[in-house]
């Protein structure tokens, strides 16, 4: 299993410096992937294709993408331009969104995810191999073709956690991100749902990649507590609350990563045994706790070639 760590505001606020800083330094600690997600300030692929030409080397990812209000063109361009300043090392990792927010926030429709990402992926993934693609579909029209000379179409990912999205994944993608999800889920849900998909459709085995919030600490409890009064309302969401009830957990706070070094190490080997491919961890904390938590990261991302 590789180890990737989350850069930019899900560990705090940053600035361009500090974020391709902190790509630099995954770079340098021997991290598999810098991974970014979209949230309210940095736009995730912008600030990738930044840092991308400033750092060489190591994989990018964003984790995830949400599409609901980029037309597929837009993100083709997009993404085939973050390929393009970074010598091809972008994973495009993309997801429905979460519903609550798509209305609200966009008053865009919510309705028919997995209807909708089939036909986006159907349209998305030629444009990222440079076809010309004409469709008419429910959700999308599109009549052209993307062209970013020297950029390879990317790897792409989906976020899923529910059966049918899953199952998309892996007869449409090259894989899933998940955030807020544990090792049992992951294990007796996630993993075989998705290979099966895969299998099912001919397709190699898909990678799963899996995101949770890390925290090398002395006061476990404390950091717990903390996680669950800051990210508490991500257990209300139903998205994540579907993945929460699988685990047999209350709240974010039972699934995130917490503890000494050695309790640490052995709750990401367990997501290991679970199948994942690639752990994206999100450091959490002030700056000592990060500190402290990215030492960590970076011995099992050294050991054995990137290999828990």
């Amino acid at each position: 299993m590789k180890i990737g760590v989350l850069v930019g505001e899900v560990r705090g606020a940053v600035t361009a410096e500090q974020f391709a800083g902190q790509v630099r330094a995954a770079a340098d600690a021997g991290f598999a992937t810098a991974w970014t997600a979209q949230a309210l300030g940095w736009d995730a692929l912008t600030a990738l294709a930044m840092a991308g030409a400033q750092v060489p080397g190591i994989a990018l990812g964003s984790s995830v993408v949400p599409v609901p209000a980029r037309h597929p063109l837009v993100l083709a361009s997009q993404a085939l331009s973050v390929q393009a300043a970074s010598g091809n090392r972008l994973t495009l990792g993309i997801g429905a969104g979460i519903a609550m927010m798509t209305r609200t926030m966009f008053g865009l429709s919510a309705e028919r995810p997995v209807a909708r990402m089939r036909e986006y992926l159907s349209v998305l993934r030629p444009l990222l191999r440079g076809e010309h693609v004409s469709h008419r579909g429910e959700a999308f029209t599109v009549e052209s073709a993307v062209h970013v000379p020297g950029a390879a179409p990317p790897p792409v990912l989906l976020a899923a956690l529910g059966p049918a999205m899953l199952r998309l994944a892996g007869e449409h993608a090259d894989g899933v991100v998940t955030w807020m999800t544990g090792p049992r889920t992951l294990a007796g849900h996630i993993v075989p749902t998705v290979t099966r998909a895969a299998h099912a459709a001919g397709r190699p085995s898909p990678r799963v990649v899996a995101g949770l919030i890390v925290c090398v600490t002395d006061d476990e409890e404390g950091v717990r507590r903390r996680i669950a009064g800051e990210f508490g309302l991500a257990g209300q969401v139903p998205e994540y609350r579907a993945v929460l009830d699988r685990e047999g957990a209350d709240g974010p706070e039972d699934v995130v990563i917490v503890g000494d070094e050695p309790a640490v190490v052995r709750r990401i080997r367990r997501l290991a045994e679970a199948g994942v491919t690639e752990f994206a961890a999100s450091p959490y904390g002030d700056a000592r706790e990060q500190e402290r938590t990215l030492a960590v990261l970076a011995g099992l991302a050294g050991s054995a070639g990137h290999s828990t």
